[in-house]
C-alpha cells in the first residue's frame, strides 16, 4: 500500500488551500469524513447516500468488512489504512462518527483522537442498527456553527 508522506508536510491549517490546487472558497461544497465500525455497512451507505444528496462531498472507509480477518490483510496493511483514512480526516472539514448501537471501536477511537488534535469539528450520529436517531440535517448543521 502506497505511504502518503507527502501530506505530511502540509500543515492541517493550510491543507484547504492545498488541496491539488482546488480553489476552495465559500462555494465549495464541505467535505466531511465518515468514521465507524464498518460492520454497519447500510448505516454508512444511507448516510453516505443522504449527505452526498444534501450536497456534501463525503469520504468514507474504503472496505466495507466486519474485522481485519475476513478482509485478509496483514497488521502492516491495516496500519496504512489506519493511516489512509486520517489522511481523509485531514481533507475533511468536519468528521462524522456513526456511532451504532454505542459500539466505537479502538480505530473509530484513535480516528476522534487524530481529529481532535488537529483542530477538526466532530459530531457523533447515535443511531440503531437500521435508522439514525437524530436528524441528519440538524447535527451537520451543527458541525458547521
Amino acid at each position: 500500500m502506497k505511504r502518503f508522506e507527502h501530506l505530511g508536510s502540509i500543515c492541517p491549517g493550510k491543507l484547504e488551500s492545498a488541496r491539488r490546487g482546488l480553489v476552495i472558497d465559500a462555494t465549495f461544497p464541505r467535505i466531511i469524513c465518515l468514521c465507524g465500525s464498518t460492520k454497519f455497512t447500510a448505516v454508512f451507505n444511507q448516510v453516505n447516500r443522504d449527505l452526498t444528496l444534501a450536497g456534501y462531498i463525503v469520504l468514507s472507509v474504503g472496505c466495507h468488512v466486519h474485522s481485519d480477518e475476513e478482509l485478509g490483510i496483514t497488521a502492516g496493511q491495516k496500519a496504512a489504512l489506519d493511516e489512509l483514512h486520517k489522511r481523509k480526516i485531514d481533507l475533511a472539514d468536519a468528521v462524522l462518527v456513526l456511532n451504532v448501537d454505542h459500539y466505537i471501536w479502538t480505530s473509530t477511537k484513535g480516528e476522534v483522537e487524530y481529529a481532535s488534535r488537529i483542530g477538526k469539528r466532530v459530531g457523533y450520529l447515535w443511531a440503531e442498527m437500521t435508522q439514525p436517531q437524530k436528524q441528519l440535517g440538524q447535527l451537520v448543521a451543527e458541525l458547521f456553527k
